[in-house]
């Protein structure tokens, strides 16, 4: 899937009644700067099994929302989860809590969009929900619905906004 350019602010501009504005404070780590697609939602707090379990599923162009709970003491991402998204075809993963090896990150071919970096790895049990709507920004992300991220911020529709 080629990425169309689109910016986040001119989207706002555009669609004012059509989109919601996520208002969580969400810094880029992956090597794209922008991702948009369908969304796929995970909720988990500080374990990554299903995280994993998502991404080793084809991705057909969608976008991974992890509801992490907004934890910033134990990443939910790493390096080898996501080489695993950029095989199985997902254009990004918008974390609500936390990402590691961010030296590598930034030089991978995804969009990688979380609060902040963390050495420590989580947990692998497998606690959370797949395909939930999820609540955090002041925004929903409901499963299918649409997200576009750059680093204005992350805006969310419930069709398709690009040509």
């Amino acid at each position: 899937m080629s990425m169309t350019v689109f910016k986040t602010a001119d989207l706002c501009d555009l669609h004012r009644d059509e989109v919601q504005v996520c208002h969580a404070p969400l810094v880029g780590f992956g090597g794209r700067s922008r991702l948009t697609g369908r969304i796929a939602t995970v909720e988990t707090f500080e374990d990554a099994a299903l995280v994993r379990r998502v991404l080793e599923e084809p991705a057909d162009g969608r976008v991974l929302i992890v509801d992490g709970g907004g934890s910033r003491r134990a990443a939910l991402l790493g390096d080898k989860m996501t080489l695993l998204a950029i095989t199985n075809g997902w254009q990004g993963v918008v974390i609500h809590g936390a990402v590691r090896d961010v030296e590598t990150l930034c030089r991978m071919d995804i969009a990688v969009f979380a609060l902040n970096a963390v050495p420590a790895r989580s947990g692998s049990i497998g606690r959370g929900t797949i395909g939930n709507q999820l609540n955090f920004g002041d925004a929903s992300f409901v499963r299918d619905h649409y997200c576009y991220c750059d680093r204005d911020g992350l805006v969310l529709s419930r069709r398709s906004l690009l040509p």
